[in-house]
């Protein structure tokens, strides 16, 4: 029988597209007046069209994929557990992938986080986070502890939990109604500075400035939220040395949870297994997704200490469960694919093998500060933001009507390269498993669109 996919040809996958469908993050009035890309599959670290050109996937596929597309490994175990079974429900059962997944995530992760409990995004691994620690301290009899502070120009996912510990405007204000009250720390964006100093001539005031909330608030925060290292949606803001490390010291010391979400900081791409490893601290509670199943199937996991998981154990009637479940929580070919993903860590010495590759970047991108458009470059790892400036020596931005960042992908889609923006920020994650020569047509082609887009 022919499969009713090979019946379409581009064109008309292209008018179905624009005639159903409603895309995330994507002002559909342009959407429907543009040519769009319909990807048909992956080979490697390229994404191949309908039309059969190959890109080079220079974000990972929203940075979740991590060792390319069409892996075997990861293949062949998804193909073996799904002649065992698809998907069976965590609530009252359990499944042989999610135990072992649970297992050697607590073996990799920081030492304290010791209970994982299973969802299916990264927002959602965020919003049980925010749950957890809110139940945690009613069930210790703390029960003012109901705020949550986090970082000013935050993202953590698009749940309304995970949209209150936010702080960009663009996506969150319109929902503020629906949101509950949190609080807004400083965060470190050194090239923009909210107290208009200068990286390393600071004091890292706004250190400073956590403490203070704190301190004025000691009694009724529940947690401090905030991705270590790298802010990601918030346009790769990267933090200073030693910023994370006091962060954890400030919630021990005003006895406070630490919730550090490593959605998209996890899984190497900071260039360790995940950023709380580069300052070697345990947070509390640790929010995983994106690149745990390798880039393959939904998936998330928040881990959690002893301490947290001890304090919602009780006798049946006293109803401390901590009541929180989603339909597909633990499913067992998700589970498998990162169960393949993580054995490939090891067998292909993934981390090991990003050094040089980091290196390469770190050289190239000094090359960008020559464009006279490029105002700020932030790199950690395989995490880089190249900010886009109307003038270098004001930081005039671009408005959002020159749609600066959108030119500029547009220009390396044509060039064979996917890259995506944040605004005026150009984006480069590629698969951890690119090889050298791909990479340096990926840097090569960013800075040829830049050029050409500017």
């Amino acid at each position: 029988m022919t499969s009713k996919l090979a019946l379409y040809n581009s064109a008309s996958l292209t008018d179905l597209d624009k005639k159903y469908l409603w895309h995330p993050f994507t002002q559909m009035k342009d959407w429907m007046k543009e040519d769009i890309l319909v990807i048909e599959r992956g080979e490697g670290v390229y994404l191949v069209d309908t039309e059969g050109r190959r890109y080079i996937d220079g974000v990972s596929s929203l940075w979740c994929n991590v060792h390319g597309h069409g892996v075997e490994e990861i293949d062949e175990a998804i193909k073996d557990q799904l002649a065992k079974v698809a998907h069976s429900t965590m609530l009252g059962l359990s499944n042989v992938p999610v135990i072992l997944l649970a297992q050697k995530l607590v073996e990799i992760t920081p030492p304290a986080l010791h209970k994982v409990f299973y969802s299916d995004s990264g927002s959602e691994s965020v919003e049980i986070a925010l749950k957890i620690a809110y139940q945690y301290w009613q069930h210790k009899g703390e029960r003012k502890r109901t705020k949550f502070i986090h970082l000013a120009e935050s993202y953590h996912g698009d749940t309304l939990g995970s949209v209150s510990v936010g702080g960009i405007e663009l996506f969150h204000d319109l929902f503020r109604p629906l949101l509950f009250e949190t609080i807004a720390a400083p965060t470190p964006y050194c090239y923009r500075c909210p107290f208009n100093l200068k990286r390393g001539d600071c004091g890292t005031k706004c250190l400073a400035e956590l403490e203070s909330i704190l301190k004025r608030h000691r009694d009724t925060v529940a947690a401090v939220v905030m991705e270590p290292m790298m802010q990601g949606a918030a346009g790769m803001i990267d933090q200073p040395a030693q910023f994370m490390s006091r962060a954890r010291e400030l919630t021990q010391s005003y006895g406070t949870l630490l919730i550090f979400d490593e959605v998209a900081t996890g899984f190497g791409r900071t260039g360790r297994m995940f950023a709380s490893d580069h300052e070697a601290i345990s947070p509390d509670i640790m929010c995983l997704a994106k690149g745990i199943t390798g880039g393959y199937l939904p998936m998330a996991a928040t881990l959690t200490t002893d301490e947290i998981f001890n304090a919602f154990l009780g006798e049946h009637h006293e109803f401390r469960a901590f009541f929180h479940g989603h339909t597909y929580t633990g499913n067992p070919l998700a589970a498998r694919a990162a169960l393949a993903n993580l054995e490939l860590f090891e067998k292909n010495h993934i981390i090991d093998s990003l050094r040089p590759k980091i290196g390469i970047l770190s050289n190239r991108l000094n090359d960008f500060y020559s464009l006279s458009r490029v105002g700020d470059i932030r790199h950690v790892g395989f995490m880089v933001g190249i900010e886009l400036v109307r003038d270098k020596k004001t930081k005039e931005p671009y408005s959002p009507k020159d749609k600066i960042g959108i030119r500029v992908i547009k220009r390396a889609r044509e060039k064979g390269v996917i890259i995506r923006p944040l605004g005026n920020i150009i984006v480069l994650m590629p698969p951890l498993a690119i090889d050298e020569k791909t990479l340096e047509r990926l840097i090569d082609v960013t800075y040829e669109s830049i050029k050409e887009a500017t």
